[in-house]
């Protein structure tokens, strides 16, 4: 039986990725580590795992109609994940609406027999992978650096299935499906 490695996100807009990528690169000098591809940035709902092939094409069927309703999120400071050695970019708080989102996101999914995860939502986009410090380096200034770039507003109103195909030195994102904007 076949399966595929799936997950919702919220996908950014091509100039607000760009500007996550230059968060990147302002945080790359005080702690090291790979930046992620810009093509690649994006804020995981829901991470499903491997799934089935044929549940994966139900989910893929289903996922136009499963609509959000429109909100937005402000990512606004640098966060470390220090175990997975990962730098990311977030909310300072889970916004409320967002957070209905993604629990009424694993209600939906609960129904194709999925379970939500044990630990709280922190919606955050991966920016750096393998950092090598998550403190301030010797002769470094503060880290996170000490003034965080300007809070970029991520409106959203749609989210998107994505497969990941693992590769040499990485991963290749594919969306396989995306919801449809509510109608005002």
């Amino acid at each position: 039986m076949s399966t595929v490695r799936l997950f919702f996100a919220l996908w950014p807009s091509p100039p607000l990725a760009a500007s996550l990528a230059g968060w990147a690169e302002a945080a790359r000098p005080a702690c090291g580590g790979r930046v992620m591809r810009t093509e690649t940035l994006h804020l995981t709902l829901a991470f499903l795992g491997p799934v089935d092939a044929q549940l994966a094409d139900e989910l893929a069927a289903a996922t136009p109609e499963h609509r959000l309703p429109p909100g937005e999120v402000t990512l606004d400071h640098y966060g470390v994940f220090k175990r997975q050695r990962i730098l990311w970019a977030g909310p300072r708080a889970t916004p409320a609406a967002l957070q209905a989102v993604h629990d009424e996101l694993w209600r939906w999914l609960a129904g194709y027999g999925l379970a939500a995860p044990p630990q709280p939502f922190r919606p955050h986009v991966t920016l750096l992978r393998n950092i090598e410090r998550a403190g301030p380096a010797e002769g470094t200034s503060d880290f996170p650096p000490e003034h965080s770039p300007e809070p970029l507003v991520w409106r959203y109103d749609r989210m998107v299935l994505v497969a990941s195909e693992s590769l040499t030195g990485g991963s290749r994102y594919r969306i396989v499906a995306q919801s449809r904007p509510m109608e005002p």
